[in-house]
This record gives C-alpha cells, structure tokens and sequence, in this order.
C-alpha cells in the first residue's frame, strides 16, 4: 500500500501565494495529488489518501482512492496513521509525498520492487527532505529540513533510489518553474495556464 498524506488544497501550496490565486493554488493541488494517486494506481498498487481535510477525503472519493482521516496535525502524523492501517492489514508500505510532479509509475515500481525485495526504499527529494520512504512495521517519521538523513539513519535495510521523478516536489515558485519546463511536466500547463 502506498500512503499519500495530503493537507488540504485550500491551505495548500501558500508559497506560491505571490503568482497563484487560492482558487488556482487549490487546482494545482487536487492536480498533482490526482497525478501521483494515478501514477500509484497504474503501478498497480493501492494509493491510501491520509487527510484531515474533508474537501480532500470527498475528492479522493470520487476519484475512486480510499482515504483516512488524519488523527494529529502535520505530515508525521498523517504517515503515522498510514503505516497504522498498513500495520492492521499486515501490509508493508510506502509513504509517498502528494506533490510530485515528475512521478511515473517507473518510479512506483522501482520503490515496490525494493520493498518486495526486503530493503526499506528511501528517496531524497532535491532540498534534502524525503519524498518516498518505504518498510514495514511502525516508524518514526521526522519530516522536515534534513528529513533524509534522519529517516535513513532509522531504516534497518535502507537502499537509496534518486529518480528524477522522486526528487522534485512543489514547493516554490522556482520548483514549479522547473517541473513545468521538464518534459515528464508539460502536463502542468494546461493546470497553471
């Protein structure tokens, strides 16, 4: 199971406030969370939407993608609950980031194929936080600046995947910038046009 924490399209994406309105920020973020979900989907895999928003659980509704609700309040807390649920159903997981724009279902598999393997996959995103992390059992999430390199430190049989799907997420205006010139990103323009 593949555990996509997602805060909220509304409250969303605010460093992008200076060049996109709510309305498109809300867009934007409902498209790049459709985009992973589907990449995850596609990798045959079942993407678990964890969101204390409900305008996000009725979105992953329609859509089609389970959701669960967030108990805590930031993203430790929403990767927490995930793994919770994967733990229950005696599942191993990977927690995924709901904002990556590059992602393909190679990617998906890659990390699949690792945690089937018995390693716990991890991906550093370009400014050294974690876009994927993958295991099985509970885990101490510590997302955040530096979140790479202590969530490997944690891993009892980490193995490193940097693709260019996994390291580019959205944050600035500058990530954005880069993922829409990117071929695997060219999708992004009918979204922020």
């Amino acid at each position: 199971m593949v555990v996509i924490p997602v805060r909220s399209f509304r409250l969303g994406k605010t460093r992008l406030a200076e060049m996109m309105d709510e309305a498109e920020r809300v867009r934007l973020g409902r498209a790049l969370a459709s985009h992973v979900a589907g990449a995850v989907a596609a990798a045959d895999l079942l993407p678990l939407m964890v969101t204390a928003d409900p305008e996000v659980a009725a979105w992953a509704t329609a859509e089609g993608f389970p959701s669960l609700p967030e108990p805590g309040s930031g993203l430790d807390d929403a990767a927490a609950a995930g793994v919770e649920w994967a733990e229950v159903s005696r599942s191993s997981w990977i927690v995924l980031h709901a904002d990556l724009p590059l992602l393909d279902t190679g990617d998906v598999r890659t990390l699949a194929a690792l945690l089937a393997e018995g390693f716990d996959p991890i991906a550093p995103s370009s400014d050294g936080g974690t876009s994927a992390i993958g295991s099985r059992g509970g885990f101490a999430f510590s997302f955040g600046r530096g979140s790479f390199h202590r969530h490997i430190a944690r891993l009892a049989a980490p193995k490193v995947v940097t693709a260019t799907g996994l390291l580019l997420d959205v944050d600035s205006p500058a990530d954005l910038a880069a993922a829409v010139a990117h071929p695997r990103g060219r999708w992004l323009r009918e979204v922020v046009t």
